[in-house]
This record gives C-alpha cells, sequence and structure tokens, in this order.
C-alpha cells in the first residue's frame, strides 16, 4: 500500500479547503493513511507533519507497520497528546469528521487545551467527511485485495453447499462457513454472519440462530470476510426441497431486479439510477412494496461505506468504486429472497467480484 501517496493525496485536499491541520481519530482512515492496525491512535497531520499517538501496547508494532509518519507512545491519552501537539505548532484551527468524532470525544478534545478561549472554536468540523471521500476510490492494490477475498467467499459457498440439509441448526450452517473462513486464511468474518431460514428468511438481518432448517422453505446466506483489512459481502438465497410456482416467480424476479442493477453499473450513472434499475423491475412483478432496504452500499475497510445506492441518491460513479447490488424482498410469516454481489466500478461498467451462480439451487 502506497500510504505516502495517500497522505499527499490528503494534505492536497487540505490545502485545496484551506484546512492547516486535520484530526484523524476514526480507525479504517487512520490504517488507509499510514498503515497501522491497532485498536488505539490518534494522528495528528499538518502541510508538513504527520504524527501518530497511540499506547505502550503498540510500541513495537507501530514502529513496524507506520513508515510515513513519526510515532509517538503516549504516556496517558493518545487523544489529549495529539491535541496538545497542534495547540503548541500554534495553528489556527484543527478540522475533524464529525461523522466519526463523538460528543465526548470532542469535550475530550477541547479539555486537553491549555488556553480556555480557543476551546470553542479550535476544533472545527469537517462539512463533508474527507478521509472518507479519498477512500471511496479504491487504488489497484486495494482492488486485488478486494478482489481475492470476493473470490475466497465464493469458494466458501460453493465448498458450504454439500453439507447444508434440512434439520441443521442455522448456527450450525454459520459455524461451518466460519471455521472454513478461518482455516481459509481470513482473519475474521466481515460482519456477524446472515443465516436465516424458512419463515425467518423474511428477516432481512436474520442473523443465524438454533432454528432448524426447513425440509421446504429459502435460506438465506449472507457473509463476508476480512483479507488484509479489507471486506466482502455477498448473498446468495437457496432452497431447501422444491419450490412452488409463487416462490420461484418471486426468486426469478429479485434476480432480474439484481441483474438489471448490475447491468446500471457505470461511470457516470447516478447511485439512484442503479437502484430504481432494480426497483422497476420488482415494481412491474408487484413485489416492489416488500423490497424494504436500499439496493446496495460501498464497501471496503469496513463493510459499509460510501456511496449508498438508494432511492434519489445523486451520487455518479467512477471508476474504483466498489459497491454491493442487493435487491431482496421480505414477505413477513412467509419467506425472503436476497442475492447480493461485490461489483467493481471500471470504465467498461461493473465487474462482478462474486460471481457465484445466482441459479435457484435446490438442496
Amino acid at each position: 500500500m502506497n500510504h505516502a501517496r495517500r497522505l499527499r493525496a490528503l494534505r492536497a485536499q487540505m490545502k485545496q479547503r484551506e484546512i492547516e491541520a486535520l484530526l484523524l481519530t476514526h480507525l479504517p482512515d487512520v490504517r488507509y493513511f499510514t498503515g497501522f492496525t491497532g485498536s488505539n491512535a490518534v494522528v495528528a497531520v499538518t502541510a508538513r507533519r504527520a504524527v501518530l499517538y497511540t499506547d505502550g501496547r503498540y510500541t513495537v508494532q507501530a514502529k513496524e507497520q507506520v513508515k510515513v509518519a513519526r510515532v509517538i507512545i503516549a504516556a496517558h491519552s493518545a487523544l489529549r497528546e495529539a491535541c496538545n501537539l497542534l495547540e503548541s505548532l500554534g495553528v489556527g484551527g484543527v478540522a475533524f469528521d464529525p461523522e466519526q468524532t463523538t460528543v465526548s470525544t470532542l469535550h475530550l478534545m477541547r479539555s486537553a487545551l491549555k488556553y480556555g478561549r480557543r476551546r470553542r472554536n479550535f476544533f472545527r468540523p469537517l462539512d463533508r467527511p474527507l478521509p472518507l471521500l479519498l477512500r471511496l476510490v479504491k487504488d489497484e492494490d486495494e482492488l486485488r485485495i478486494m478482489e481475492k477475498a470476493a473470490l475466497e467467499g465464493c469458494r466458501l459457498f460453493e465448498e458450504l453447499l454439500p453439507y447444508i440439509e434440512s434439520g441443521m441448526a442455522e448456527t450450525a450452517v454459520a459455524a461451518r462457513l466460519e471455521f472454513a473462513a478461518r482455516t481459509l486464511g481470513a482473519e475474521g468474518m466481515s460482519f456477524e454472519t446472515i443465516v436465516a431460514s424458512g419463515p425467518r428468511s423474511a428477516l432481512p438481518h436474520g442473523h443465524a440462530t438454533s432454528a432448524l432448517l426447513p425440509r421446504n422453505g429459502f435460506v438465506t446466506l449472507d457473509f463476508g470476510i476480512i483479507l488484509d483489512g479489507y471486506c466482502s459481502d455477498m448473498t446468495r438465497t437457496v432452497f431447501m426441497g422444491t419450490p412452488n410456482r409463487r416462490q420461484r416467480f418471486a426468486y426469478d424476479a429479485v434476480l432480474d431486479a439484481q441483474l438489471a442493477a448490475v447491468e446500471a453499473v457505470r461511470p457516470g450513472a447516478t447511485c439512484g439510477e442503479v437502484d430504481e434499475a432494480a426497483r422497476s423491475v420488482l415494481r412491474k412483478a408487484g413485489l416492489a412494496e416488500h423490497f424494504t432496504h436500499s439496493t446496495g452500499h460501498g464497501v471496503g475497510l469496513e463493510i459499509h461505506e460510501a456511496p449508498r445506492i438508494a432511492a434519489g441518491q445523486a451520487v455518479e460513479l467512477v471508476p474504483g468504486m466498489v459497491i454491493t447490488i442487493e435487491p431482496g424482498i421480505y414477505i413477513a410469516g412467509k419467506f425472503g429472497i436476497r442475492i447480493e454481489d461485490m461489483v467493481a466500478v471500471t470504465r467498461q461498467g461493473g465487474k462482478v467480484l462474486t460471481p457465484a451462480t445466482k441459479a435457484l439451487l435446490q438442496l
């Protein structure tokens, strides 16, 4: 990862927006710009300095991982010491990301200053989340890692299928999947694995429970793995037994909606247009009222990042973005269906990173 290039890009944006100093407190941002992967760190950035503060647990790790910033092991609070440094430099103000800074954290930042008269407006919220905006477009290294993570997810899904049978607990399915992921080399799961079967498949976020897989019904599998810090995300819905006409019609409608949205991914398309591509298919099928969430989201160091693929979203897609396309329908007490791919935006359109079959599999 070229962290020096990322810091240069950050400083260029800071200069353009007349930002003298920036305080990075969100750990994914810290990792993106410095390479540090610990659980406690703050980075103070100015036009000429980048200083990472952490604690004594990471004395060795920080110095091994961080090559683009000076590393200081804080005696007490990393955040307070970073604020003290910025105050001592005499900058007129320090920007911070209000979307990632709690009220209590801001209070701590202000209380760290020695001069009380500066506490109210020394720290200034960014009008746009600058670090996240730079993270929106993935570079070649990021895309390579994310494609690998996505393909490994497909492999896990395909290897899991022969072991799924009616009467298994949802938790047993999730456990087998997660054990296989760790064995494969995953750092962890991107989020709590969703295994929702039978009527529970109508729960969009139906995390695995002790419920048993039905003899006849849908099973939704939504999961992702983390490789080198980057998340994957995919959903496939399979069927135990033989679907009836209504169930097959519903599945085909969701699949058509998903394919239509993938086809709509291209540079210059708005996120709202991609969402509408999926929603319009379900509207024609008479199922739009059961599509109760957005069509997708960005993914990267975090499982949910910008942009949001939803109605009315005017953000335009550009090459290098990685998004999910995941329409679904949920009929309470009956069943639910969701199909999800990770899609990289390229100059030619959208490249599906999760090519596992989307045909209705009957187990």
